[in-house]
């Protein structure tokens, strides 16, 4: 049977450790979460404070 490209999802996500370089700018921490807009926008939310940006 054939891979179906949802077995995998945790393959795709987008975690503090494989993304270094994001870092809130509010509170300086590294723990950013990545969010998909519903018009194909991409917004970042610190995880620590909840601050978000684009």
């Amino acid at each position: 049977m054939a891979a179906s490209r949802f077995e995998e999802p945790a393959a795709r996500l987008v975690t503090p450790q494989a993304r270094t370089d994001l870092i809130c700018p509010a509170c300086g921490s590294p723990s950013v979460a990545q969010v998909l807009g519903d018009n194909g926008g991409v917004t970042y939310v610190c995880t620590s404070c909840g601050h978000s940006w684009s």
